[in-house]
């Protein structure tokens, strides 16, 4: 079996986690995989969307596609699968035009239509999309990370320093630095703290120490161990809601209790008071982060269960059967198994509160 995915870059980041992180499962499975840019300009565009003839199953991932370059794909392609892991129908949260884009929406749905299958990274989107589609084509492949490419939970020191950790890109920064009063609170009122911020720029803020690390795929596993706490701050709206929790997943994948506000997936992949804290005040994030700066086994416990959970409902290992069967179009049982559990596991912590 031969997949061609249509990414926006092999090395980006949504292409590492959806794509590429399960080309060697694939591999070992008997197939051949192969990641090409969708490029630029027409011509180049052209090319690699005509040149699938012999493709068992062409992979479009996020790119939202004119009409003419549309139906080219879905003409030379056997079975073709739309991937995405953003609420790509809507413009992001810094839009100055708003979310809300007529076009991007109107791509959406007729890509979603014209697809043998979808595979989104969370519930929101899947709903998005069944909105134009049989529901019985629409799958949830949550993103997922390789629990073993992280240092076994390490054993840190006790001392005066309490370092948060945040890893994103330039673009997710803005987050960050949109809370700065939150962060400066932190810095005010926590004796000690400081953030570890692992990306391509770095926020300043007047009273919280910020230690710049700049991202590298090598180094960013070893970096998030050497932390105490992970932390994502994301706005409340569309956009937000369709985030896949990325960093909350290589938190606790390195062993670091998460502290997060409830926003979309966030309320899935975190157990409030077992694996971190589901915050919202300014209060809250200070009490939050106090708490565990003054308990190190505290954070040690939450720590390992975020990395249990990992293992458990976000590992490759786990979704690489899935996917393989969304690709190939089986309607195996284990598919269908699998995304129950992991649902019911979600809805646990809810269940219980």
């Amino acid at each position: 079996m031969r997949a061609v995915g249509l990414v926006e870059r092999p090395d980006h980041v949504c292409c590492r986690y959806r794509l590429r992180a399960y080309v060697s499962d694939l591999e070992s499975r008997g197939w051949r995989v192969d990641l090409r840019p969708v490029m630029s300009t027409l011509l180049s565009r052209l090319y690699p969307l005509g040149d699938k003839s012999s493709a068992d199953v062409v992979v479009l991932q996020r790119k939202l596609l004119d009409s003419f370059r549309l139906r080219l794909l879905r003409y030379n392609a056997r079975r073709f699968v739309f991937d995405f892991d953003d609420a790509v129908l809507y413009r992001d949260s810094y839009a100055t035009k708003g979310q809300l884009c007529p076009r991007r929406a109107m791509r959406f749905r007729r890509i979603v239509q014209a697809a043998d299958a979808v595979v989104t990274g969370n519930s929101f989107l899947a709903e998005h999309a069944q909105q134009f589609t049989d529901a019985a084509r629409v799958h949830v492949v949550p993103t997922c990370v390789n629990p073993s490419r992280y240092p076994e939970l390490a054993e840190h020191e006790d001392s005066e320093t309490i370092e948060l950790a945040w890893i994103g890109s330039s673009s997710t920064l803005r987050g960050l630095v949109r809370a700065t009063p939150l962060f400066e609170a932190i810095g005010r009122y926590i004796t000690g703290a400081r953030l570890k911020v692992i990306c391509d720029s770095f926020p300043t803020f007047e009273r919280l120490p910020v230690v710049p690390v700049v991202w590298s795929e090598a180094i960013e596993a070893h970096e998030l161990a050497q932390a105490d706490i992970g932390i994502s701050w994301l706005p409340d709206d569309l956009w937000s809601r369709g985030k896949c929790g990325l960093k909350i997943l290589q938190y606790m994948a390195a062993g670091l209790p998460v502290v997060t506000n409830a926003v979309g997936v966030h309320t899935d992949m975190v157990e409030h008071g077992r694996s971190g804290f589901l915050v919202e005040t300014k209060s809250d994030w200070i009490e939050a982060i106090s708490v565990l700066a003054a308990d190190p086994e505290l954070r040690r416990a939450m720590g390992r269960r975020g990395r249990q959970i990992v293992e458990e409902r976000f590992s490759i290992s786990c979704w690489a059967p899935v996917l393989e069967q969304i690709l190939t179009g089986s309607s195996e049982p284990v598919a269908h198994e699998l995304i129950a559990v992991h649902r019911a596991v979600a809805l646990e912590p809810a269940l219980a509160a």
